[in-house]
């Protein structure tokens, strides 16, 4: 058997960016053939992806792409299974790649964003590559692309949370500042003609059951309801939000400062109603012992 050396383990990993311990199996696997030991490396990686794909990607990072002249951005959230792998330098590349495809190719889906070819590859056929490399499932979840009435503007924290604002008026400084404000304070519309009838009403019989238990009077009720309303869509509506850097100010009062009008915006946090998988160790083992 060929002698395998720490020099022919680098060079094949140099070659194929496959974990070491893999490169160290299959070039002893190839009696040192490095072209048999990269051909057991591609399909062990493809192999590796189809089992990495059924499993659950709940971590993950947002990515952003805004056009040069502002008016063209996409917002994306690409899953994988570990906050490590999310970490990755060639995942994150992954991200800012599909999302300048989203605004160059315009997808109407996932799926057929997953067609889209960029150098010579299918977003499909990147994705698979990675997952090989990385060997952990890594998924494109979901995309908004923005075209923007005004000037777009993003803010991503820490690749968790991530906005795209669509600003008329202000500058650069104004747009950072709300998307950065959004992120903090997470409201679920621009005012209240965005926020779902059905939420305000759920809010409103609430508020008068927690009145009528609280012993309140009848001629009461409707007041309470419409006061714990206006306080909700205080709290949840954006121009009605204190500005997360000065209490002081409302949002709608930083942007009467410049002159300016908030027009659309996007805000994802990764992982955000995926249920992440639990696993029950001593039910497998239970379970496993019984067939």
């Amino acid at each position: 058997m060929a002698e395998i050396t720490a020099s022919m383990v680098m060079a094949l990993r140099a070659k194929t960016d496959a974990p070491m311990m893999d490169c160290k199996k299959a070039l002893t696997e190839a009696d040192g053939d490095s072209q048999r030991a990269e051909e057991i490396l591609r399909v062990r990686f493809g192999n590796k992806a189809s089992k990495a794909s059924s499993r659950i990607a709940a971590e993950g990072a947002v990515s952003a792409f805004i056009s040069n002249d502002g008016k063209q951005g996409c917002l994306i959230e690409i899953n994988s299974e570990t906050d490590f792998c999310a970490k990755n330098e060639e995942f994150q590349q992954f991200g800012s790649v599909l999302a300048k495809a989203v605004v160059d190719s315009n997808p109407s889906s996932v799926e057929e964003l997953a067609l889209v070819t960029v150098e010579g590859k299918t977003i499909e056929e990147m994705r698979t590559g990675l997952i090989g490399k990385i060997g952990e499932n890594i998924t494109p979840r979901r995309f908004q692309l923005l075209q923007a009435k005004g000037s777009l503007h993003a803010y991503l924290h820490g690749a968790k949370i991530g906005v795209i604002l669509d600003l008329e008026g202000g500058n650069e400084e104004l747009g950072k500042d709300i998307a950065m404000h959004i992120a903090a304070a997470k409201p679920k519309a621009i005012d209240q003609s965005g926020v779902d009838s059905e939420l305000i009403e759920t809010e409103r019989r609430v508020a008068i059951e927690k009145a009528k238990e609280a012993g309140k009077p009848e001629d009461m009720l409707e007041k309470i309801a419409t006061g714990t309303v206006n306080k909700f869509l205080k709290e949840v509506t954006l121009i009605n939000q204190a500005f997360v850097k000065d209490d002081k100010l409302s949002i709608q009062d930083l942007l009467k400062k410049s002159d300016a009008t908030v027009h659309a915006f996007t805000m994802y946090s990764v992982g955000e109603g995926i249920e992440k998988k639990q696993e029950d160790f001593a039910a497998e083992v239970a379970a496993a012992s019984k067939v």
